[in-house]
């Protein structure tokens, strides 16, 4: 693990953003009537991408606790 909690941290809330925008977008873009499917489909496997990036990096913040 060669980044700081505090990069982590940085890098977390930038992917959350990113996401949440996605979201936005895809919302939009089904809203509008016009739905291109190949576009839908690239927003929602990035949107995927990130969820699971942002899992991993959460993961390297929370300590695994040993009960």
């Amino acid at each position: 693990m060669g980044q700081s909690e505090e990069e982590i941290a940085r890098r977390l809330a930038a992917l959350r953003t990113e996401h949440r925008d996605l979201d936005d977008s895809i919302t939009a873009l089904l809203l509008s009537g016009h739905v291109d499917q190949l576009q839908l489909a690239r927003l929602k496997r990035r949107k995927l991408r990130l969820k699971d990036e942002i899992a991993l990096l959460e993961d390297q913040l929370i300590p695994d606790i040993i009960a």
